[in-house]
This record gives structure tokens, C-alpha cells and sequence, in this order.
């Protein structure tokens, strides 16, 4: 039996040990924090109850496979809910736009705040239906391993296809007029942690999975999607490890042999599989001379993602006017990602995400809403400097706020605040970046790291810094497509 050492517990490392696992191989997974799931984490402040990681699930039918394919029903692990209306654009002018999968009420709301863009929906429907069809015919089912699979004629085709030359904002300015409803759409490139101004319009596939197949909410909040892998992980006899780190990856004549934990204990392997922060434990885990293809000067050139200042706060209040998801947009949107990647400064006046779970699941804060509230916030300096005073930056927020006539303040119960600092301290990410590299370059784009080790056969890699990307359903994804590579190799 083939022995597999996974690094890190996030929704990458667990569905490739689910997968791994159920094919025979003996699979053991060490995570340095106490909870298995990464930015999927859990967090109770007294009587509220938070998810710090993906607020919005997507792709439902991804996250049921890793499960069913073990022969196990996923609807015995976990409850998922579509949302009929989910998410609530609010704009400075006081208009309001409703996301929602249902394509007549879309147009309903379009013929008045965008009456062209109105006519342009269903258009709008099918090219971006088009880019994520090809987009899973071509791209997410893969896994790099060489610069072959990137020179493949099929693939180069299919890239030609879905608009690399064309940023995301001029593709929504093509289907709508109105500047909030433009907006509204290129809030989607924040979903990969780059600017809309910059990403190329094939990312406007994310439209498809929020406007044409829905939004989806896990009862009980969406960690139970990681509760759940790690249930179902132990139960085909994964070793898990929380609390426990890994030193360094053990390399001989360029072949990954174990890992060396931080106890000084020695754990051979046949593969190792890394889901962990590309640009940060790569480095940290492997000699730089055993990995001349991934110097320390080349990590330094790749442009991290932007971070997140988050706020959670348990209020004694139900707010009436919001709904599961709310994104109070900034008077001048393209102002904020210059400040955000031209200036790396924090935006003074930030679009704000406020995601409201009790909403919908009232058991999750019983007494008051637990409002999950999220800025971008620029990546640390390569010093490690924040460039702000949290608590100050904090109060601003609620000021921001207050003016949509939510005073938070005045009822808060609880609060915690998630810097970039505790985002790089906690999940181990790259100068505090969410999603490893942006995409505002196409090389980034379109050739993210690939998921195997040029230097280090039996090494791959998972999760939001490779391929095939960031967002909960594609670090997901990584890890199957990663554990069938293995078990096809040892086929």
C-alpha cells in the first residue's frame, strides 16, 4: 500500500485524502491548526456563530461528489439550501439591485434601473453559460504537470475562446449601461482576489455559477462542508494530525521521500501533497537549491491577491433591511482597486460585503444578526507592514455603515477583527493574500502554478495558489483532480 503525506487541511488536502483514501493508499494529513478546513473555519463568540471563510458556496454538486463517490450519501453529512434572492447590491444613489438565479426577475429589475442591459440579458446568459462550459470541458478537470499540458493545440484552442485579450469590466460595459450595474458584475474579479479592471472577461464564468445555477447556503453554516470531509476522511481511515506542524519537506536525488515535523519526528512517504500557501510554504519547506525552478527571486515577482479586513460582530438586533448577502458599494469603484494594486493603499471609502447567515438559519445567532463584514484590503508590504491602524480602520467601517442605517455599534454583543496580519499568521497565506496569486496578469491567469513540482517528481501541489484556482469549489477540485493523477500513476 502506497503511503501519502498531506500538508495542510484545507478543503484541498481533505478531498484529496477522501479520494486517496477510498482507492487504498494509507494517507496521513497534518494541519497546523486545530481545525481542519482552512479559510473555512468555524467561530463562535458566545451565543453567535460565524463561518470566516466562503461566505457564498457555488458549485454544491462539487463539494456532493467528493462524499458520493465513496459511496456515501452527501445529504447524510450536510444540508445545502439554494438562496432564491442572494445577494443585495446597495449603491450610493440609494437604487438597489437583487442578484438572483431567476432570469425574469433579473430582467424585471433591469427594465427599470438598465433598460438596454434589460434587452442584453439573456445574451448576457448565454456567452457567459459559454465561457464556463469551456471553461470545464478545458480547464478545471486538469492537472499541470509540464509545459506539454500548457502547449496542448485543444487547450490553446479553447483559451482563444473565452476572451483572454478582453478585461471583465469592458465585457459587463458590453452587456449593460448603467455604471451600478457594471459594478455589481465586477465585483465578481474580487472572487479571485484580482481587480476587474485587469482580470481578463473569462472570468466572467463566475457570473454563470451565481446567475444561471444559484447560491447556495449550508444549514448550520457552510464549515459543516469541512466537518463533513473530515468525518468522512477518518471513517476510511485517514490519519489526521491537528496541531501539528511540518518542519520541512525531506528531498533526496529530487524525489520527495517525507516530511520532518517540528518535533523533529520523520514521516516517510511514496507522495507528498502540499495544500498549503505556494509562494510562502514552498519556500519554507524546501531548500532552495532542491527547487531551482521556484527561486526565492521568482516568488518575489509574483503580484499577491488582495487580502481582507473582516469584522465579526454579534448584534442584539435583527436588521430588517438586510438580506443573506449585501454589498454596499463605494462611490467610485475603479478608485478603490487603484488604491488597492496601483497604490497598495486601503481605500478610504471601500465597497463593504456584509454577509448576514441568520438571515436564513435564525438558530446560528438566536438573539441578533452575527454580521460577517469584509473590505479588500491590500496585501502586507514585503516588510510585513499593514499600512493601517486596525482599530481605527474598524470604526470607519461602522461609520460607513451607519450611514445605510445600520448602527451597529449601538447594539454590538461580540466582535473580533481578522487583519491580513492574522490572515498571513493563522492560514500560513503569502503576505496575508486570500487567493494566492491575482489574476490581473494573463501569465498568471491562464498558466497558474502548476500542480506538480518541476524539480520534485513524487511533490504536487493543491489549493487556491494552483491550478485550477481560488474559490472553495476549485481548491476542492485541485484535490481530486490531484489524487486521481496519483492513483492513475500507480495504475
Amino acid at each position: 500500500m502506497k503511503k501519502v503525506v498531506i500538508i495542510g487541511g484545507g478543503l484541498g488536502g481533505l478531498s484529496a485524502a477522501i479520494t486517496l483514501a477510498h482507492a487504498g493508499f494509507h494517507v496521513e494529513l497534518f494541519e497546523k491548526n486545530s481545525h481542519f478546513g482552512g479559510k473555512l473555519m468555524p467561530v463562535q463568540l458566545g451565543e453567535y456563530n460565524f463561518d470566516f471563510g466562503p461566505n457564498t458556496i457555488t458549485m454544491p454538486y462539487v463539494f456532493q461528489q467528493v462524499i458520493e463517490q465513496t459511496g456515501e450519501r452527501a445529504d447524510h453529512y450536510f444540508d445545502m439550501v439554494k438562496l432564491p434572492t442572494h445577494t443585495q447590491n446597495i449603491f450610493t444613489d440609494g437604487t438597489h439591485l437583487n442578484f438572483s438565479s431567476n432570469q425574469q426577475y433579473m430582467i424585471e429589475q433591469l427594465e427599470t434601473l438598465d433598460p438596454i442591459g434589460a434587452r442584453n440579458y439573456p445574451a448576457f446568459i448565454k456567452e457567459i453559460s459559454r465561457l464556463f462550459d469551456l471553461s470545464e470541458r478545458h480547464f478545471l478537470p486538469k492537472t499541470f504537470q509540464s509545459w506539454r499540458d500548457y502547449a496542448s493545440p485543444t487547450l490553446g484552442a479553447a483559451m482563444l475562446q473565452v476572451r483572454p485579450w478582453q478585461s471583465l469590466h469592458k465585457f459587463f460595459a458590453s452587456y449593460f449601461t448603467n455604471s451600478n450595474m457594471i459594478d455589481s458584475y465586477n465585483r465578481y474579479a474580487t472572487y479571485i482576489g484580482s481587480s476587474p479592471f485587469q482580470a481578463p472577461a473569462t472570468f466572467a464564468m463566475i457570473a454563470y455559477l451565481e446567475m444561471v445555477e444559484g447560491v447556495y447556503y449550508v444549514k448550520g453554516g457552510n464549515s459543516k462542508i469541512a466537518e463533513a470531509f473530515t468525518t468522512l476522511a477518518r471513517k476510511l481511515g485517514v490519519r489526521l494530525h491537528p496541531e501539528t506542524a511540518v518542519k520541512k519537506i525531506l528531498v533526496t536525488h529530487k524525489k520527495a521521500t517525507g516530511v520532518e515535523l517540528h518535533n523533529g519526528e520523520r514521516i516517510d512517504a511514496d507522495y507528498v501533497i502540499m495544500n498549503a500557501d505556494l509562494l510562502k510554504a514552498y519556500p519554507e519547506l524546501v531548500s532552495e537549491d532542491e527547487r531551482p525552478s521556484f527561486s526565492n527571486k521568482k516568488v518575489q515577482q509574483f503580484e499577491p491577491s488582495i487580502s481582507a479586513f473582516v469584522i465579526l460582530a454579534g448584534v442584539k438586533k435583527r436588521f430588517s433591511q438586510l438580506k443573506h448577502h449585501n454589498v454596499f458599494f463605494s462611490e467610485n469603484y475603479q478608485q478603490e482597486f487603484s488604491d488597492l494594486f496601483t497604490h497598495q493603499s486601503y481605500s478610504h471609502q471601500p465597497t463593504i460585503y456584509v454577509s448576514n447567515s441568520s438571515y436564513t438559519d435564525p438558530a446560528r445567532s438566536p438573539s441578533g444578526d452575527n454580521l460577517f463584514i469584509l473590505v479588500n484590503a491590500p496585501a502586507l508590504l514585503q516588510n510585513g507592514d499593514m499600512q493601517v491602524d486596525s482599530t481605527s480602520y474598524k470604526n470607519h467601517i461602522y461609520q460607513m455603515l451607519s450611514s445605510h442605517g445600520l448602527d451597529i455599534q449601538e447594539h454590538l454583543e461580540v466582535e473580533k477583527t481578522f487583519t491580513p496580519i492574522d490572515i498571513s499568521e493563522k492560514f500560513g497565506a503569502y503576505r496575508g493574500a486570500l487567493y494566492g496569486l491575482s489574476a490581473n496578469r494573463k501569465i498568471d491567469a491562464f498558466l497558474r502554478s502548476r500542480n506538480r513540482s518541476r524539480d520534485i517528481h513524487n511533490l504536487f501541489f493543491v489549493g487556491g495558489s494552483t491550478h485550477p484556482g481560488g474559490g472553495s469549489p476549485m481548491v476542492t477540485l485541485s484535490g481530486q483532480n490531484v489524487a486521481k493523477l496519483i492513483i492513475l500513476l500507480e495504475k
